[in-house]
């Protein structure tokens, strides 16, 4: 990944993977095992199990999970980008499941493509174990006054 310039930092707040994770217990977030595994100056990164609690009937990821991965991540994500007394909350989020995965873990990794003073777009790709692209979402979130609970 190529390093962020000054111009390009997006993060307010330094992401810090043991506060994010601290913040999922007792959320869907942690039931569904998913964890914040790394960070740069603009990019959040997860890893989440493809096992009973992810998969569909047909015994393949669930579609929902790899969307409730890729808005935790650019939901976290956003939330690193506001100034205290912000916060971001998702207005629309869409998804292309581009190949099925049966088992191990999926990675998925968020990128900003629009931060502004009143909305956001992040980019989340989720990989498999061999890094095949396996979703892609976009996100937009709102920018609201408030804090995170």
């Amino acid at each position: 990944m190529e390093p962020a310039t000054p111009e390009r930092r997006r993060f307010t707040t330094r992401p810090e993977l043991h506060t994010l994770n601290a913040l999922s217990r007792g959320t869907a977030i942690e039931a569904l095992g998913i964890v914040f595994t790394a960070a740069g100056d603009d990019w959040l990164q997860a890893t989440m199990p493809v096992d009973q609690r992810t998969l569909q009937p047909y015994g393949l990821l669930h579609g929902g999970a790899s969307v409730l991965l890729a808005e935790t991540l650019g939901s976290s994500a956003g939330n690193l980008c506001v100034p205290p007394g912000q916060v971001c909350v998702g207005l629309e989020i869409n998804a292309n499941h581009v190949r099925a995965v049966r088992g191990g873990q999926v990675t998925g990794t968020a990128h900003p493509v629009h931060i502004g003073g009143r909305t956001q777009v992040w980019e989340i790709r989720i990989h498999d174990e061999r890094d095949r692209l396996c979703c892609i979402s976009r996100l937009t979130l709102a920018v609201v006054a408030g804090t995170p609970a």
